[in-house]
């Protein structure tokens, strides 16, 4: 690469920088995506200055064929568009290559699941824990499987919340927005264990009226961070790899497995609290990647059906 190619990714990062506010990281990735391309362009023998539309569209094809991830390359896309459209706006090219590229939309994971016999063996190791720790994390487990709540809604439960006589939960999501979530009897059976027990976990002299309370926290309850790793432990007595494990995780088997079991959308929306059904939609694909699995990997006839279909 030329000294004015470096010339020119230099002035366009402090712009960056000094325009934009790029965080450091940015800038660096911005960087690196810019001094690739201009690799790639000089074994074509251009420079990255002249690139014409053709060339950029070559450089992607050659990434998308190295199988660059779709968010890599999107992000690839969202440089060379701030660094055409950049020297366009300077006066260094009289037009911009890169305006009309498209960005590919990444597609979105499936969420981490849970099989139901594995939710059991944690609900069960949780359940034979002793002391005030354990009935605290049995209450926590049965309380994120029974209600699909967010860690976050969770660790900052009132515990007004518990003691109302209630078979449903009051929850404060996102925005404020309040919504009611129906507990069933063995959460309510473990909250009920566990609240005698609950001022074990206080700071001395205080109590700021959580649910689940403790000591060394700035916030005066359970961190989300806590309950993380509180469930990857109990996944390892489960038997359970801890990576497969976390609050979201049980969340997200909350959900598949109400719709296996047939809940309808819009009532999982509104429990989970989604503020759009797109958001929930994506536990329906969960349900079909499950089900093509059961039937191509454990079905007792998957086997002789693969050797029937090989046999012709």
């Amino acid at each position: 690469m030329t000294a004015s190619q470096d010339a020119l990714i230099e002035r366009f990062l402090e712009m960056m920088a000094g325009e934009r506010a790029a965080a450091d990281n940015t800038l660096a990735a911005y960087g690196r995506d810019l001094r690739d391309l201009a690799g790639f362009l000089a074994a074509r023998g251009e420079s990255l200055a002249g690139a014409d539309a053709g060339a950029i569209r070559a450089y992607l094809a050659d990434l998308h064929a190295q199988g660059l991830a779709e968010r890599t390359a999107a992000r690839r896309i969202a440089t060379l568009r701030q660094f055409y459209g950049f020297l366009y706006a300077e006066g260094w090219r009289a037009d911009d290559p890169a305006q009309a590229l498209d960005s590919p939309t990444p597609k979105r994971p499936l969420p981490k699941v849970l099989g139901e016999d594995e939710v059991d063996r944690l609900l069960a190791e949780a359940r034979a824990l002793e002391g005030p720790r354990g009935l605290r994390l049995a209450a926590l487990v049965e309380l994120l499987y029974a209600t699909g709540l967010r860690v976050s809604e969770l660790v900052t439960l009132p515990v007004r919340a518990a003691r109302r006589r209630s078979d449903t939960l009051v929850i404060e999501g996102k925005g404020g927005n309040e919504r009611m979530v129906p507990i069933n009897q063995p959460a309510r059976d473990a909250l009920a264990a566990y609240l005698p027990l609950r001022p074990s976990f206080l700071p001395p002299g205080a109590d700021a009226g959580w649910l689940f309370p403790s000591r060394t926290s700035r916030s005066g309850h359970l961190t989300r961070d806590r309950v993380a790793q509180l469930l990857k432990d109990l996944a390892v007595r489960a038997g359970i790899h801890p990576d497969r494990v976390s609050p979201h995780v049980v969340r997200h088997a909350f959900a598949t497995h109400l719709l296996a079991n047939g809940a309808d959308l819009r009532s999982l929306q509104q429990m989970l609290g989604h503020a759009d059904i797109s958001t929930t939609q994506i536990y329906t694909h969960v349900l079909d990647a499950r089900l093509k699995e059961l039937v191509t990997e454990r079905h007792p006839l998957a086997r002789g059906l693969t050797n029937l279909t090989r046999g012709g």
